[in-house]
């Protein structure tokens, strides 16, 4: 199926919410609307003249590998995709490392490239000042900036819409982003050549989905507790795996531990989610995430699984371990498998879910490079069948075959990006 624009995208649930389009537009109709229900979606304004710029950079509709990084191991690709070495560790300095979500290494490689590298600044996410239970584009120039917008944020996010931010920049600069958001910074870096020559490196965190606005709303109210009452929101960090914590602005807060707080969370994924292939950044130079193979004790700071995946990706790791900003050690990339069984197993279902959504006409995004077939064979028969019948109730009992409403620029309220 083609699409005329992202808004039809959006309309059959393909968005990704990583606000490449935004950026894309040239004549400045693509807009972002946090919905709560379903995540940060583009609303097309009056005026656009189906240039096909957005849908062009979208990854929500396709997402291919093509040609293997030099050294990748063969035996990942099916997995993980391109690796080239798995290290573990975590950033050098203390106060980084303990705020982080997982060891602060992807803090401790932005400092670096800013601090040694001359780079110029960061492009990631951050929480709003004003609505902390939101996100914010960000473009962070110094050192406060980078470790105040520290740790994880389970809820919408869409770093790319500032990708401008690293197009004008005087030097190159870092992104951090989702695997998705990686993968729609490649996309748009091959439309636009000025984008590519500035972007310095690419760093992406683990990803097992993102949960809507609602469900954060949802959780706030557990504790009787309403979004207007906040003062600040962490999902975890201040330890490892750490803690969900909101401070309210007369000085009280309510805690729950990191695992609570995203079993509540991840039922709030977006349908687009569950057919994502790429939960640890594969687009990125590095990957950062939690190194599950083992149970965390509560009481130790954060440590990292540390991915190179491609050569400058392995050369800035290497250096800023040997500028002393990250403590590191190599392990067996085999690792990542048990680290992140649960990535594995969701991309082993892929195959079956996106086959169910073949037979009932509903459109699929187009995967290539992630061996979806394969992956699926590996599943026990029960596994298969639950994949395709699954996906084929959900289909029927939330209307996937018929697409939603597109939004209205009245509907869809205001996202206004800061890239201060």
């Amino acid at each position: 199926m083609s699409f005329r624009d992202v808004g039809e995208i959006a309309a059959w649930r393909l968005c990704l919410g990583c606000g490449a389009c935004a950026y894309a537009c040239r004549s400045g109709k693509v807009r972002l609307a946090d919905i709560i229900q379903d995540g940060i979606r583009p609303v097309v304004e009056s005026g656009c003249d189906d240039c096909g710029d957005c849908v062009q950079v979208c990854p929500g509709i396709e997402t291919s590998h093509g040609s293997w990084p030099e050294g990748s191991l063969r035996a990942l690709r099916r997995g993980w995709g391109p690796v080239l070495e798995v290290w573990e560790g975590h950033a050098a300095h203390p106060g980084i490392r303990f705020a982080g979500s997982s060891g602060g290494a992807a803090t401790a490689l932005a400092l670096y490239c800013i601090e040694r590298l001359g780079m110029h600044g960061v492009l990631h996410s951050g929480a709003s000042t004003d609505e902390p239970w939101r996100n914010r584009t960000v473009f962070s120039r110094t050192s406060e900036e980078i470790v105040s917008r520290a740790g994880s944020r389970y809820s919408p996010a869409s770093p790319c819409e500032g990708l401008a931010s690293i197009e004008t920049a005087p030097s190159p600069s870092v992104f951090i982003g989702k695997p998705c958001d990686v993968a729609a910074l490649r996309k748009a870096e091959n439309m636009r050549p000025a984008l590519k020559a500035k972007t310095g490196l690419a760093v992406s965190i683990f990803c097992a989905g993102t949960p809507s606005t609602i469900g954060t709303i949802d959780l706030l109210g557990k504790f009787n507790v309403s979004a207007g009452e906040l003062k600040s929101l962490r999902y975890r960090g201040m330890g490892w795996p750490g803690m969900w914590e909101a401070v309210l602005k007369n000085g009280e807060s309510v805690k729950l531990s990191y695992m609570d707080a995203w079993g509540f969370l991840q039922r709030y994924r977006p349908l687009r989610c569950y057919l994502c292939p790429d939960g640890t950044g594969e687009f990125a130079d590095i990957s950062c995430g939690d190194p599950w193979y083992r149970e965390p004790d509560e009481r130790e700071p954060g440590l990292s699984m540390v991915v190179a995946r491609t050569g400058l990706g392995r050369r800035v790791i290497v250096s800023a371990a040997e500028a002393g900003y990250l403590k590191l050690r190599r392990i067996d990339p085999a690792l990542l498998g048990s680290s992140q069984a649960n990535l594995l197993a969701k991309r082993r279902s892929i195959w079956g879910r996106l086959a169910a959504m073949r037979l009932f006409g509903v459109p699929v995004p187009r995967l290539s490079g992630f061996s979806l077939f394969r992956n699926w064979l590996g599943l026990p028969v029960g596994g298969k069948a639950r994949s395709i019948a699954g996906t084929a109730r959900r289909i029927i009992k939330r209307g996937y075959r018929t697409k939603a409403g597109r939004i209205s620029p009245i509907e869809g309220g205001t996202k206004e990006p800061s890239t201060t």
